[in-house]
């Protein structure tokens, strides 16, 4: 692995190039830099590299690293499932929550919201690949979830997000993505104002950017293997 900075500069490469090959503006697709289980120091360069958006798997590390890192304005997503005895936490201190699946759980981020904060942004997960293992609402209950979602005070829903299984086979990983798109673009035209698709990482970006993801999150080609992984 090169540097930090050097690795954001590759990824943003490679985004750059698949929205070039879809047609698509590489300005529409954003980039969320997963800094779980990574120190406090990689965030810090990947910052002076221009990265301002991180993803955080686990509440009681994020909270570790958002009062170190305090000095500097971040914008923190939760990117790994939440439990309802965390969601104060949540509510009072990160900016997105990527993995909403349950609405007893939206409902409690939007109480817990404080009023004098922007609303908390919020996508809904979609389990596409039918994982037992995998968080997420199953595709046929997305859109029922998505509007009880929309309607609630305190919080914005932006758009979906997906975790599909692994696999090197692009048409796959394309197919997975295009269902996910289809249900977005559904409540689109139902009238929810969604603008945010959540798809991608590092393995499968080029697939999800083209079909059609706003946001792409990356861990192991900014930061290297996970921490956990590389005893």
């Amino acid at each position: 692995m090169g540097s930090i900075a050097d690795n954001l500069q590759a990824v943003r490469g490679r985004i750059s190039s698949a929205a070039r090959a879809a047609a698509r503006e590489p300005g529409a697709v954003r980039l969320l830099a997963v800094s779980k289980t990574h120190a406090p120091a990689l965030i810090r360069e990947a910052y002076a590299a221009g990265q301002r958006a991180f993803g955080e798997n686990y509440v009681q590390e994020a909270e570790e690293k958002m009062a170190q890192l305090a000095d500097l304005p971040l914008e923190w997503h939760l990117v790994g499932p939440l439990q309802s005895n965390k969601t104060r936490i949540v509510a009072e201190r990160f900016h997105w929550v990527q993995t909403l699946d349950r609405e007893k759980v939206a409902r409690r981020l939007s109480e817990q919201r404080p009023s004098g904060l922007a609303p908390l942004e919020v996508l809904v997960q979609v389990n596409v690949s039918g994982e037992a293992s995998k968080s997420g609402v199953a595709p046929r209950a997305a859109p029922a979830l998505a509007r009880a979602v929309a309607a609630l005070p305190r919080l914005r829903l932006r758009g979906l997000m997906a975790v599909p299984e692994p696999t090197a086979d692009a048409q796959l990983q394309r197919a997975r993505f295009r269902e996910l798109r289809g249900i977005f673009e559904s409540l689109q035209h139902e009238g929810l104002a969604l603008d945010a698709l959540s798809m991608g990482m590092s393995d499968d970006m080029e697939a999800a950017v083209a079909e059609g993801s706003t946001m792409v999150r990356i861990g192991t080609a900014i930061f290297g293997r996970r921490l956990k992984d590389a005893a």
